[in-house]
């Protein structure tokens, strides 16, 4: 069965630090593309990180960049997503999800493409 799984995911006081992780099963991740993508309640789903299958080039949504880092452990079959500096607003579930085909990781993370593969979640909540 193919699934992706997030891990990481919890409480946490503003300005602090998180790493989630997306592990997967049936399917090897370095072959691609890479999302993370959170949703917070009342709003849409949006675009958090994302990693190439190519390079491992990353792109990332302007209230992620300086903050967040998207990486890969393909030995792991792992990604990484470190969120630093935390802020109540990053309060949302978290979804890794992967798409294969692609031309655009930026298409990627704005959601223009299908992603093949979706994890079912974990919650982040940034709160003193």
């Amino acid at each position: 069965q193919l699934q992706l799984m997030e891990s990481g995911g919890g409480l946490v006081q503003p300005g602090g630090s998180l790493r989630l992780s997306c592990a997967a099963s049936g399917l090897t991740l370095d072959r691609y593309a890479i999302g993370w993508f959170r949703q917070a309640p009342g709003k849409e789903r949006e675009g958090v990180s994302c990693i190439s299958s190519y390079d491992s080039s990353t792109v990332h949504a302007d209230s992620a960049k300086g903050r967040f880092t998207i990486s890969r452990d393909n030995a792991k079959n792992l990604v990484y997503l470190l969120m630093n500096n935390l802020k109540p607003e990053d309060t949302a579930v978290y979804y890794c999800a992967a798409r294969l085909m692609y031309t655009d990781l930026h298409k990627v993370c704005e959601g223009y493409y299908g992603m093949d593969y979706w994890g079912k979640g974990t919650l982040v909540t940034v709160s003193s």
